[in-house]
């Protein structure tokens, strides 16, 4: 908008925000208006900025004057002449450029009317410190009203700097605007309301991490940092039959616009009622036909703050408002609501008596809301939702709010959004009582949305370079309850897994503090920022906890927490300079390089660690060095992460260079001949670290006799032997004579012993606190990485002992540890399912040269086997038990099994046949009548394990020729693997008839039957089943399943039609679910990565090779082709090289993908997300084709701001008025005849 102006010192501030709405479900539309109050900073004010989309304003005042204004819908500007095309892109992405996230230009300037005057109020010493104290951000306790002159005194704090402490005080201004909204593209979802739409009509915010969703309902200021206090008034119907019954004017009934001197504006002495524009009949209406029951239910609303009022209509009484107040300051995008037919129910009485006695009045009153008949999965879901509040009340700070309300609601983007005491969730997420499997993960989700609470809504970012600071806190505090909820090995095995993810994503990647600013590029950012910014608030509290004894990360975010409640900390911005001041005042230590390694710089530190015995000078020597600028394991350019990549080539995202040398303390931990662990802490500063630890133990390493009747002792004492009984408190199993042959397992040779009782130490830990982020590769003997395994009781260096023996060379002992670990219930259940995948990783590992290689298969194959028969088979049978998974652990180790059997490999590279019936029959006698829980996961894995083999031993039958003679010989079968994998498929195909009949938890048997098809068309095992898997990409099919189907289509390669890709694209325009749109968004760049990597094409015949001069040019061309196909597959350039090849010239993908960008139904942040797809394809054309009817005479007007205006004159043009030239005469006769033909 040319006329605002954008200054970079603040002129106003927003104290509050009053808006009332009215809710019409038949038209889906709200109407209503609001109040704002608005402090003047300076004299002469005059223009208000707001940020205000897809609303109809009716009516502006400011101080009761009308006020004048500008206004332009970035939705209105989306409109296109009828005759552009997809090459106008640009000209479109231009109109919105500025509405887009991560910063929102403001639509709406309010110019403020003359006869409005900023009063300067006059105050003595007194009340200037008070206004003082709220300038400077402190909370005033007490609530103010308006005085007897009129004057309104501010009723919070106004969030400005302490140099404004003497600056004159001016008296606060009313803003008033009426507006309506009757065609919502973004910030409200409507469901149930439209035809075909079968499930319970509601409404809801769609809530969002970034600004820009709560100015598409009511005009507001909706950026980033700006808070005021907030009161929402919702009228709506009281039942679901009042919301579709018989249509009644619509009448809003906000609080009354103020005067200049603060008093009601009257006319002809009656206050005035402001009521909304009459309801147009020519509007769609849609009117359902509901039960008794259904039309009974009463509409419930639920909104941030406190409720506190609910009045009847006056004029209506199937309507009723609702007032919710919200006296603590928030952002603009953390204000939610929803109204349905929502039952409530009360999260708080799992708190017994004592903890109500406890907590007093910081008890959180919390309470969750969905649609009918999911009462009991909301119960299971956020069963320890309450006690997350009370433990971070106690732990941290009080709520931030009165009260905690969750709300589950289909078609969500996001698993959790978090708003002001209320989050909203997705449906997806709800857990039923006997389901299992992502029991784990929604736990710690629900966790996640808590603590967003205090980091996310309470403490904000204060510049995007920030975001990781918040994203961190809010991370930390959800593992660190998680470890109080799951258990400590539960902890420190998802901080490992955390590690290592990061290790592998984090490479070729900006910092963290960069990514704050690319949040709204790809849902992949936040997660990595989300995953290691609570990471590296992890090892910044082991290192905080190293250095002064008692000061922990928990103890900073403590203190953070308490100054956004008491107002220290300004406006509840968060920046990374406070964060880290706040770290070194308490922490009495410099963070400047660890900062500047692990928030501002990139990558993750890869370590190579030598070491041997020094016996002269007893004492063990080490050589540390850094070797992280070598690395060239950056994660593969993938169609899954394509638009990710391109995007970020796009923009010029480009990640900084890896630091040579990470600094800090590493803790070594040596276990010594004795079994005493010597703890050392180095501290590493350069790359290459040269060390020598001194040696403490004077007796030589246990021996293995020793060791033996060590064992026996602690046996015969039933675990009371002291600490030597702890020694082999793991993998001592199945080690009798009798066990061995049975299970087929070896134990050290007599040479590995001698070697053994030759070191003078069991094992050497490497940062043994966990204290980096990265790989750690420390040469040792195998025999000390198993001594680690069996006797080191911290998760992670199982973890260390068993990524180690997987990566080594396959053997009788390793195998028999692997199967001694997985068989020993005292491991952690991820320890034995790593080792139950690492007994798989070892036959794959297996030299087909060796002479031992057939025996090493067979014998990896038999200890998985004998496992599952021992585990979950009858005594000597094959037949397994009835499912029991009351201990979850039994659970994860018998899905993980067959998991790993898929991973097996014989001579040919086949999965061995008795695998692939174990898989059949394993589902055929699956018994699930006596289990509690579900065991659709169950089937779905086994499910996914029979695919796999079926495909991974598939061989196209190669052609026979026989010479009989005389009698005709029996022929043999072509494949003799064609009977089971006919067998395969039909059982897949079973299960999928069976998720239509009996629906499984999210559809997972369909889920599932649609990977498995997806890969075995893949592999040309199975028919064409296209026109079966379309059928599930229909509306009336569940979300998921919906995606999933897309996803297999475009998986098997039929996205590279025009016609799949303009359905997609018409499916995605057309669709009104968020959650959907999204997901076929992600597919639709999945589809454009296998077309740019060259995925699924079909093989061309080879070209003719071309003669010049008698020779055959057939090398260069290869060589280009090659050159093409490695440049596409690793470079973004190549890619979208590749990208216009095949998709430049095709016109039916330029109207699908035209046709989806000018879609009336996108947000603008989709609409943009198909303009830069567009950038990447077709060349801009800045111009418009007007058509014009001949022979009429037409006039042409410029308006300005690229506004061209044609209209008709009563003239007829018969001949022109210059002569034309021969070649233009001749032009145009060319055309007449080729259109006349």
């Amino acid at each position: 908008m040319d006329g605002i102006q954008h200054t970079s010192v603040p002129e106003y501030s927003i104290l509050k925000q009053r808006v009332d709405l009215d809710v019409d479900f038949a038209r889906r539309s709200l109407k209503g208006s609001t109040e704002i109050t608005v402090q003047p900073l300076v004299k002469d004010l005059r223009q208000l900025q707001l940020h205000c989309r897809q609303c109809t304003l009716t009516s502006v005042q400011a101080g009761g004057i009308t006020a004048k204004y500008e206004y332009e819908d970035p939705y209105r500007r989306l409109r296109m002449p009828a005759g552009s095309n997809v090459h106008q892109h640009e000209m479109l992405k231009e109109k919105v450029l500025h509405s887009l996230a991560p910063r929102l230009r403001p639509e709406l300037l309010i110019a403020l009317p003359p006869k409005l005057k900023i009063q300067e109020l006059h105050v003595d010493a007194g009340s200037a410190a008070v206004t003082a104290a709220r300038v400077s951000g402190t909370p005033n306790l007490e609530r103010h009203e308006t005085d007897a002159d009129g004057v309104a005194i501010a009723e919070t704090p106004i969030l400005a700097s302490a140099g404004q402490h003497h600056l004159p005080q001016f008296a606060p201004i009313k803003l008033f605007i009426e507006f309506e909204v009757d065609n919502f593209r973004d910030g409200v979802h409507w469901i149930g309301s439209e035809e075909g739409d079968k499930r319970y009509p509601y409404m809801y915010t769609k809530a969002s991490p970034l600004p820009g969703n709560t100015s598409c309902i009511f005009p507001c200021v909706d950026n980033a940092t700006a808070r005021c206090t907030w009161e929402l008034s919702i009228r709506c119907p009281r039942t679901l039959g009042d919301a579709f019954g018989k249509s009644s004017a619509m009448t809003v009934e906000p609080a009354e616009p103020l005067g200049v001197d603060g008093n009601a504006r009257m006319e002809n002495g009656v206050a005035e009622k402001h009521t909304a524009a009459n309801t147009d009949p020519s509007m769609p209406q849609l009117s359902l036909d509901l039960s008794e029951e259904d039309a009974a239910l009463e509409l419930v609303v639920a909104c941030v703050g406190e409720q506190i009022d609910d009045v009847a209509d006056a004029e209506d009484d199937t309507r009723h408002t609702v007032t919710f107040s919200l006296t603590d300051p928030v952002t603009a995008r953390h204000i939610a609501f929803a109204v349905g037919p929502f039952e409530r129910i009360d999260l708080s009485s799992v708190r017994d008596a004592d903890d109500e006695e406890r907590l007093g009045q910081r008890a959180v009153k919390v309470d969750g809301f969905c649609l009918p008949g999911r009462g009991d999965q909301v119960r299971n879901t956020c069963y320890p939702a309450t006690r997350i509040i009370d433990y971070f009340g106690v732990n941290y700070t009080s709520f931030p709010f009165s009260s905690y309300k969750i709300l589950f609601a289909d078609d969500m983007v996001h698993d959790t959004v978090a708003a002001a005491g209320f989050t909203i969730c997705s449906s997806h997420i709800l857990l039923p009582a006997d389901i299992i499997e992502p029991l784990e993960p929604t736990t710690r989700t629900i966790i996640r949305a808590v603590a967003e609470q205090w980091a996310g809504v309470s403490v904000i970012a204060k510049e995007p370079s920030d975001a990781w600071v918040v994203s961190g806190i809010a991370g930390y505090m959800s593992d660190l309850y998680g470890k109080t909820l799951l258990g400590n090995n539960a902890y420190r095995w998802q901080q490992k897994l955390a590690a290592e993810k990061v290790y592998e994503l984090d490479a070729d990647r900006p910092s963290i503090s960069q990514h704050g600013h690319y949040l709204h590029l790809d849902p992949s950012i936040r997660e990595f920022l989300d995953l290691k910014s609570a990471l590296v608030l992890f090892i910044l509290d082991r290192r905080l906890l190293k250095a002064s004894g008692t000061t922990g990360v928990q103890r900073i975010i403590n203190k953070i927490l308490v100054n956004a409640t008491t107002g220290t900390l300004e406006n509840g911005e968060l920046s990374t300079v406070d964060f880290q001041r706040q770290c070194e005042k308490l922490g009495h230590n410099k963070l400047e390089s660890f900062f500047r390694q692990w928030v501002f710089g990139a990558g993750c530190p890869i370590f190579q660690v030598s070491q041997r015995f020094n016996k002269k000078k007893l004492v063990v020597e080490m050589t540390i060095l850094q070797r992280q600028i070598e690395r060239q394991t950056k994660p593969p350019f993938a169609p899954n992460n394509f638009m990710r990549e391109i995007k970020e080539h796009v923009q010029e995202i480009w990640a900084p260079e890896t630091l040579p040398v990470f600094t800090g303390p590493m803790t070594i931990r040596i276990h010594e001949a004795d079994g005493t662990p010597y703890e050392h802490i180095v501290e590493i500063k350069e790359q290459t670290t040269k060390l020598e630890i001194p040696y403490n133990t004077k007796y030589k390493r246990l021996k293995r006799s020793r060791r033996q009747k060590d064992r026996a002792m602690a046996e015969s004492n039933n675990g009371e032997g002291g600490e030597e009984s702890l020694l082999y408190c793991l993998g001592d199993i199945l080690d009798s004579p009798e066990e061995c042959r049975e299970w087929n397992l070896v134990d050290w040779t007599s040479e590995d012993e001698d070697r053994m009782g030759q070191e003078s130490y069991e094992w050497i830990r490497m940062d043994a606190d966990f204290e980096w982020i990265g790989k750690i590769h420390l040469t040792m003997p195998l025999y000390m990485y198993v001594s680690q395994l069996q006797q080191d009781r911290d998760l992670v260096a199982q973890y260390d002992s068993m990524r180690y023996l997987t990566l080594a060379n396959p053997h009788h002992v390793s195998f028999s540890i692997l199967v001694r670990t997985l068989m020993d219930h005292r491991y952690f259940h991820g320890i034995r399912a790593m080792a139950a995948d690492g007994l798989a990783i070892l036959v794959a590992r297996v030299d087909p040269q060796s002479s031992n290689a057939d025996e090493l298969r067979t014998i990896g194959q038999f200890h998985l086997m004998k496992a599952f028969e021992e585990l979950f088979c009858f005594p000597g049978e094959n037949m397994p038990r009835p499912n029991d998974w009351t201990n979850r652990a039994n659970f994860i180790v018998q899905c993980a099994i067959p998991r790993s059997m898929a991973k097996l490999r014989d001579g040919e590279g086949k999965v061995p046949l008795a695998i692939r019936r174990f898989f059949m029959d394993k589902l055929r006698f699956n018994d699930n009548s006596d289990n509690p829980f579900s065991d659709c996961h169950y089937v779905a894995t086994l499910l996914t394990c029979l695919a796999d083999s079926l495909v991974v031993s598939h061989r196209e039958p190669q052609p026979t020729y026989t010479f009989s003679f005389g009698e005709d010989e029996p022929m043999e079968p072509e494949n003799p693997d064609e009977p089971l994998e006919a067998e395969g498929i039909n059982a897949i195909e079973r299960y999928r008839r069976i998720d239509e009949w009996e629906t499984t938890y999210h559809n997972i048997y369909s889920l599932t039957a649609l990977e498995c098809l997806q890969k075995l068309t893949k592999a040309g095992m199975a028919k064409d089943k296209t026109s079966e898997v379309l059928q599930y990409t229909r509306p009336a099919n569940a979300d998921l399943v919906r995606v999933a189907a897309f996803r297999c289509l475009v998986e098997i390669g039929v996205a590279r039609k025009m016609s799949m890709m303009a359905y997609l694209l018409h499916c995605i325009a057309d669709e009104p679910s968020p959650f959907v749109r999204g997901r076929l968004l992600a597919c639709f760049g999945e589809a454009l990565g296998h077309i740019a990597l060259g995925d699924s094409e079909p093989v061309q015949p080879r070209p003719q090779p071309a003669e010049a001069d008698g020779l055959i040019l057939e090398q260069a061309a290869s060589s280009e082709a090659r050159q093409f196909e490695v440049s596409r597959k690793t470079t973004p350039d190549g890619a979208i090289a590749a990208l216009k090849a095949a998709l430049g010239n095709e016109d039916r993908f330029k109207r699908a993908l035209w046709y989806a960008t000018t879609s009336p139904d996108l947000t603008l942040d989709e609409v943009a997300a198909f303009c830069d797809i567009a950038a990447l394809l077709y060349p801009a054309v800045a111009s418009a084709k007007v058509t014009l009817k001949l022979p009429r005479l037409y006039r042409c007007k410029h308006l300005g701001r690229g506004k061209m205006r044609f209209w008709q004159t009563g003239s007829v043009k018969t001949a022109p008025r210059k002569p034309l030239d021969s070649e233009d005469l001749q032009a145009i006769r060319m055309l007449v005849r080729r259109t006349s033909v």
